[in-house]
């Protein structure tokens, strides 16, 4: 045990290491991240490294076929499961036995999202749908059998005044709130069984269903236990403070409730995760031998004080070796400026002989951080972003899709102006209103379809006079006399093009198919060898692979399945990139792709309110054990906007705070990533701190030693240089 940066990893691995020339060991890590730093660490070493999912199917055999499946493929297939209660088709809707007027449902598919969400959770917990809805009818028997005392002062001076009218409530209104409650939890503890019953059942098992279906077996064969620790006598944990109950669960039935034989290394305030699941109380109340690691041997003096500052703890005797600043912070009046400022400083340490894969910006969430991203790519500094990143959503990724519907369906307006303004063809916008424009010639048949074209087929739902125009300007010319030499050449050499992709689809593999579209029909972004053109192909490559794994799951699976299978995915927030090559890159990462690893400088980007840390936003509806279902929405005849036991709830059990604790956590481990210097930004004013704290604020505020500000000089027109 010690904090980040204390040298647990480096121990783990030394034992590992010792214990592997001896006989069989396992090593893993309750996260991708962790176990690809455990990876290259073990290098070499005897040690066999798999994955919490692979010990979970080793533990299922190879009797059962199971296929593992993402979030996002899981969720799809859950939407498909949940299509009978969106067209009110239960029994139990159809014979009035559930009122659908329950909280969250009059959205759909934010209803679905929330529902995914906390099965998750369920699963990631083993609360089977049984289990669930006993808990959930029992908790809501209890709150609104013994209302608590809705007036005590307390109460309602936590809560905010545009929510005290939710504990204005009479008998009669607790009675209804009752009934509403009650309905949701047989709908979700319906849909939970439909979500076992349907894509796990079927063998389509996600990470958490795989280790939750191995605890089942292990629990009632105890042989499966017995014949792995046979195998892997001894293990090595890595970041057990992020193991869920039901992975805890899995080593405990596979190595004892006192996991005899099992090496792991953890630190309480590295539990960054608890809202998703994790549940480090848990893992270490499990009794073992525990030793200490104290001494900071990653962190600089500055930066030690300063995570030590944001947790409240005493920084240690300052050494007169610490002299050297390691700390910068900077707030900027706008995001631009912000990055603007980023940029100068990543540029000065690499003119310092830096290496690009020692730096790295570290964000919470990397899914809005295009402006930080292209700021250094305008200063030509190759980058790579990993994390919560949709491909899908990526500029250059959305060009790449464009010119393929373009191909598969022309009349996808959308993308075909996309695919018409972009660098390849560069039309202009007095082009594009010209290609939108009437037909010269009436006696043009509109509707008139091209022999051979099977993409053309799909004219059903063509709306004449608005649908159809821009695409048949395009594919048969009907402009063309109004265009000027260059546009009309421009689009002359495109329809020769498709027509050669339209007889290439006949003959190749979609995988072949897409890489020669791409080749012909998209343009370069940046000079040759330019960090925007080493990103685009990167981009390019990522959403290559997608394709790749599409072709081999669905081997019938045509170019219209792949883009439908692109645009369902480009709407999810599940979506998700790994760290790939090249490795001489500048990294953006989220916070939980970073774990484990250590830069030599990091930038912590946007540590204001509602970026670092994030906003807490509570869900549609939560479970809890104790009170059951807490909805957040009152819906039906309801005088206010929140549920009287929502209100209660967030009183009670101070999940606001209990967030923001967590973010702050999380902010010190992403400084814990630096082993020389790091550089804290935000813009604009900060907040008041009442909702969400402000950790630029507080570290300007602290005046640490080996810490410096910069936000005055940048105002003054000084750059901030490495």
């Amino acid at each position: 045990m010690g904090a980040a940066g204390s040298g647990k990893t480096t121990e783990l691995v030394r034992r590992a290491r010792e214990a592997a020339q001896c006989g069989p060991v396992l090593v893993t890590a309750s996260n991708a991240a962790s176990l690809e730093v455990l990876r290259n660490r073990l290098s070499g070493s005897a040690a066999s490294l798999l994955s919490l999912e692979q010990i979970a199917l080793t533990v299922l055999g190879d009797g059962k076929e199971n296929e593992i499946v993402d979030d996002v493929s899981a969720a799809l297939l859950f939407y498909k499961s949940a299509e009978p209660l969106l067209s009110l088709e239960w029994s139990e809707l159809l014979e009035a036995q559930v009122d659908p007027e329950v909280s969250g449902l009059r959205m759909p598919q934010r209803f679905l999202d929330a529902a995914f969400r906390l099965f998750c959770k369920l699963r990631d917990s083993r609360i089977s749908p049984e289990q669930f809805l006993q808990t959930a009818l029992r908790g809501a028997a209890s709150f609104y059998g013994q209302p608590p005392n809705l007036a005590q002062p307390e109460l309602l001076y936590y809560t905010k005044d545009s929510y005290r009218d939710s504990l204005n409530v009479d008998p009669n209104e607790l009675q209804r709130q009752y009934r509403r409650e009650v309905d949701l939890a047989h709908i979700l503890a319906r849909l939970y069984r439909s979500y076992l019953d349907h894509p796990v059942r079927a063998g389509c098992l996600t990470s958490r269903d795989a280790v939750a279906e191995a605890v089942n077996a292990s629990q009632s064969d105890a042989e499966l236990g017995r014949t792995f620790r046979q195998c892997y006598p001894l293990a090595f944990i890595d970041d057990v403070q992020v193991l869920t109950l039901a992975e805890l669960q899995l080593l405990q039935a596979l190595y004892g409730e006192s996991l005899e034989g099992v090496t792991a290394a953890g630190d309480r305030q590295s539990a960054i995760s608890t809202f998703r699941g994790a549940r480090p109380e848990n893992v270490f109340a499990v009794e073992a031998e525990r030793t200490e690691c104290i001494q900071q041997r990653r962190s600089p003096f500055a930066i030690d004080a300063a995570c030590r500052h944001l947790l409240g703890e005493s920084a240690s005797t300052i050494r007169s070796s610490d002299s050297e600043i390691a700390l910068t912070l900077f707030r900027a009046t706008t995001r631009r400026a912000e990055a603007r400022c980023i940029a100068d400083h990543v540029a000065g340490l690499l003119a310092k002989g830096s290496s690009h894969d020692r730096i790295a910006l570290l964000f919470r969430s990397v899914a809005q951080v295009q402006l930080y991203r292209d700021a250094l790519l305008d200063r030509d500094v190759p980058v790579q972003v990993a994390g919560d990143l949709n491909v899908f959503s990526e500029p250059e990724a959305v060009d790449a899709l464009a010119i393929l519907w373009f191909l598969y369906d022309p009349f996808r307006h959308d993308y075909l102006l996309r695919v018409l303004s972009g660098a390849a063809l560069a039309l202009a916008d007095s082009t594009l209103q010209t290609l939108c424009a009437e037909p010269p010639d009436a006696q043009v048949p509109l509707l008139e379809l091209p022999e051979g074209d099977a993409a053309l087929d799909r004219a059903s739902r063509w709306d004449p006079i608005h649908t159809v125009r821009l695409g048949w300007s395009v594919i048969r010319g009907d402009q063309d006399a109004r265009l000027s030499a260059v546009a009309r050449e421009r689009l002359e050499a495109l329809r020769v093009k498709r027509l050669g992709w339209l007889e290439a689809m006949q003959r190749l593999e979609l995988p072949q198919l897409i890489r020669n579209v791409w080749s012909e029909g998209l343009a370069q972004r940046g000079a040759a060898g330019s960090a925007r053109a080493e990103y685009q192909q990167l981009t390019l490559q990522r959403l290559y692979d997608r394709a790749v794994r599409f072709a081999r799951e669905h081997p019938e699976g045509s170019l219209g399945g792949f883009l439908s299978y692109a645009e369902e995915r480009m709407e999810s927030e599940l979506e998700s990139c790994e760290i790939a090559q090249p490795a001489d890159v500048v990294r953006l990462l989220s916070l939980d792709s970073a774990r484990g690893h250590e830069f030599d400088h990091v930038v912590i980007p946007r540590a204001r309110a509602g970026a670092f840390p994030r906003w807490y936003v509570p869900d549609t509806f939560m479970y809890s054990p104790s009170l059951g279902m807490v909805a957040k929405e009152n819906v039906g005849d309801a005088r206010a906007s929140r549920t009287a036991k929502f209100t209660y709830y967030m009183f009670r059990t101070k999940a606001r705070e209990a967030y923001n604790r967590e973010e702050r956590r999380a902010f010190v481990y992403a400084l814990r990533r630096a082993r020389r210097t790091a550089l804290v930004t935000a813009c604009e004013r900060p907040t008041r701190g009442v909702a969400a704290p402000e950790f630029l604020q507080e570290l300007q505020a602290a005046k640490l030693p080996g810490a410096i500000d910069l936000t005055d000089r940048w105002s003054t027109g000084q750059a901030v240089t490495g």
